[in-house]
């Protein structure tokens, strides 16, 4: 059958020589071949004829392999874009302040396989050059088709980008991005990865920059990548075995930048991505041409190697291009219509509130966000996905929310990603709360509970009627996720968005005044309550008693069922002065002040001693066999034994733990928690003969002793938090 005019060729035929040129073939070392491990298909275009297009040979690439992959002799660079027509090239040569590409090379049309467009160009080296794509294609805005063949667009697969390395000075070359690529040779060694169940984790969410860039960190490489190596024994005094780095993925800072009170003001958090497949290079203390990410991997390899897992909080909702009135990077190029959620008059859908959404419930999305994970677990090593606003990621095209997500499907039964920890932050802000239903038929995926945030902050700080929600958290929200896995739920009172633990309990108020727009930012439902004095203060009272509330609610968390999660810097007191929101604050605000370890020295002991309770006691993380004094595995108490229910005005919890530990040992936890104003007298649970309770953890301020047998009974003091165990 004869090829029907303007039908695409489905095979590639073989190039015509140019008249007065001879084909040229090229010969390959065998060892160069094997040590790039290039796919066998590479061998039928190894000795045949090159087309010739503005004095580069090139020749059909790979068309299996998005973006540009550096072979023996060249490069390959694939894309596709469904609505376009056409595909150029463009080459720049290495030198970040050069706007004009030295080469525009146009795929040719037999070039192309379905929506596929796939080149190799020979006689080019990684080091010499830099790349962007053009595409023509309709333009009918009301359909979201906005093809401009005159705008340079980054590839959606760089793995680099360029212009980005230095912190502030960042932003497009003549309103541009430009990919580089990347030399993959980074040797993982005996790379030993912990692979730690859910239920045993406890996470430590930091933001790479902030994490050490105050001077009062003490590191050779502030802000970086290697600023956290240089604290990895830190955080294994600590005793957290995962971190839960704020987006690494690559985002300008720049964008958005604006001046406040004679300060500038930055995309600080990065929850505007540039690049899904490039790491953010002015995280790394080094430049590094065309070896971008081998710094991250450093780290992920000895933190593994210290046992702390690495866990990357990832944003695929929304991009960096914004709205109709945002840059032009990639994706609107490439295919607006498809990468976006569009209204029928081709506007954006905002669900991210950040100006447009990714379109998840396309095929080709779910394709690039699996493949993008799939890359940062096999080249980087990474340990688990915190997926930001996570409800986008189950909305049908129209936005309407779908019942079963393939994507969700997808990436919970990849084999690629089988040990991967999969988290979701269970909202979105387009109204969209699924705490406790976001994936419930699979266990692969947890949420983070921000009923538990809320439920403990109400009861710790004395709120009537919160007590039976409080109860519920402690024994791992069986209201919310039934009675099943323990690793649905990860527990934390404290994170990135919102308050330090510090300013939970120094603010009644938000004070976001510094970030410009007057104070109408950021979250109004704290639950927080300043102790008696709004800010910083020299009232020892109001001090002792802030601390020690930040005690309670810590002992809480590491004596709560499911999987514990609490912000860096919480553990020495870190203040954001009151800012609940600092997504625009690169300066004090955000940075954590680690002059204030050696001030809270006490506090951090606390914290170290609380962690290691938690690791002591598997009780605590998952169900155990029967235990043999016959308590139920979980039971409530109030000042006396044993409470079906408690009174909406009951201001003490007692929760027990009871199992038997697979070694056959009785591991029984008893949590004592007095929101109340007043000491109260507590009556604990009778024990079989020959064993007796004591105290684990005590968070008064003279509190007693561990080890100390307290019998059936103790005074509980006033507004703290006492854990007991079980002994012979």
């Amino acid at each position: 059958m004869a090829e029907q005019p303007g039908k695409k060729s489905r095979k590639i035929p073989e190039p015509t020589p140019k008249p007065g040129y001879k084909g040229r073939s090229v010969r390959k070392p065998e060892a160069e071949h094997n040590a790039n491990n290039m796919p066998a298909t590479y061998q039928k275009y190894h000795l045949v004829p090159f087309d010739h297009v503005d004095g580069y040979d090139i020749r059909p690439g790979f068309y299996d392999i998005n973006g540009a992959t550096a072979i023996p002799g060249g490069v390959n660079f694939t894309v596709h874009t469904h609505g376009g027509t056409s595909v150029e090239l463009l080459l720049y040569p290495r030198a970040e302040s050069e706007d004009k590409p030295f080469a525009i090379i146009p795929f040719p049309a037999h070039y192309r396989i379905g929506n596929v467009y796939s080149m190799i160009v020979f006689g080019i080296n990684i080091y010499d050059f830099e790349y962007a794509y053009h595409v023509d294609g309709p333009y009918d805005p009301s359909k979201g088709l906005i093809y401009d063949r005159t705008k340079p667009l980054l590839d959606p697969y760089a793995k680099a980008v360029v212009g980005q390395s230095v912190w502030g000075e960042k932003g497009p070359i003549g309103n541009r991005y430009r990919a580089r690529v990347v030399k993959d040779d980074y040797d993982w060694k005996d790379f030993a990865d912990p692979c730690f169940p859910v239920s045993d984790l406890i996470i430590y969410e930091m933001h790479v920059r902030g994490f050490t860039k105050d001077p009062s960190s003490g590191v050779q490489f502030p802000g970086t990548f290697d600023g956290i190596r240089e604290k990895i024994p830190y955080l294994k005094e600590l005793g957290v075995n995962a971190v839960e780095l704020m987006p690494i993925f690559e985002f300008d800072e720049t964008l958005d930048q604006r001046e406040y009170n004679g300060k500038t003001l930055y995309n600080y958090w990065g929850y505007s991505t540039l690049s899904f497949f490039a790491p953010n290079t002015s995280y790394t203390a080094h430049v590094e041409y065309n070896r971008e990410g081998n710094e991250l991997k450093q780290l992920v390899t000895e933190l593994n190697n210290s046992g702390i897992e690495v866990i990357l909080d990832v944003v695929f909702n929304h991009t960096a291009e914004g709205n109709e009135q945002g840059p032009f990077i990639s994706f609107k190029g490439f295919d607006n219509q498809l990468y976006y959620m569009l209204t029928p008059e081709g506007f954006y859908y905002n669900f991210s509130g950040c100006g447009n959404t990714m379109n998840c419930g396309n095929p080709v999305v779910q394709q690039l966000i699996l493949e993008c994970l799939r890359y940062w677990v096999v080249t980087y090593r990474v340990d688990g996905f915190r997926f930001d606003l996570a409800s986008i990621l189950g909305r049908n095209v129209d936005g309407s929310p779908q019942s079963n997500p393939p994507l969700l499907q997808s990436l919970a039964y990849d084999p690629i990603l089988g040990d991967v920890k999969l988290i979701a932050e269970a909202w979105d802000a387009g109204g969209l709360y699924q705490v406790g239903s976001f994936a419930n038929w699979n266990e692969r995926w947890a949420e983070w509970n921000g009923k538990y945030r809320d439920d403990i902050r109400c009861f710790l700080k004395g709120d009537p009627g919160s007590i039976n929600g409080a109860a519920m958290r402690l024994i791992g929200s069986p209201d919310i996720y039934g009675s099943g896995s323990l690793s649905s739920s990860i527990n934390f009172i404290t994170c990135h968005d919102g308050f330090t633990l510090y300013d939970l309990y120094a603010y009644n108020e938000k004070h976001n005044e510094a970030n410009g727009w007057n104070n109408t930012d950021g979250a109004n439902d704290n639950n927080s309550w300043n102790c008696g004095a709004e800010g910083e203060t020299n009232d020892p009272n109001v001090i002792s008693l802030r601390k020690r509330m930040i005690r309670n609610a810590f002992t809480t968390l590491m004596c709560s069922r499911g999987t514990p999660m609490f912000l860096a810097g919480d553990e020495f007191c870190n203040t954001q002065f009151g800012n609940n929101n600092p997504y625009c604050q690169d300066n004090e605000i955000s940075w954590l002040n680690w002059d204030l370890l050696e001030l809270n020295r006490n506090q951090f002991a606390y914290f170290k001693r609380a962690i290691a309770f938690r690791k002591a006691h598997p009780v605590l993380r998952v169900r155990l066999g029967q235990c043999g004094f016959g308590f139920p595995e979980t039971s409530f108490h109030g000042v006396t034994p044993w409470r079906d229910f408690f009174d909406p005005f009951d201001h003490y919890l007692g929760v027990m733990f009871a199992g038997k530990t697979a070694e056959g040992r009785d591991d029984v936890v008893y949590v004592a928690l007095n929101s109340y104003w007043e000491d109260l007298w507590i009556e604990l649970p009778h024990l079989p003969e020959g064993h007796l309770w004591k105290v684990a953890l005590d968070t008064w301020d003279n509190p007693i002793k561990a080890g100390t047998v307290v019998g059936y009974g103790f005074l509980c003091k006033a507004r703290s938090a006492v854990t007991l165990v079980c002994e012979p």
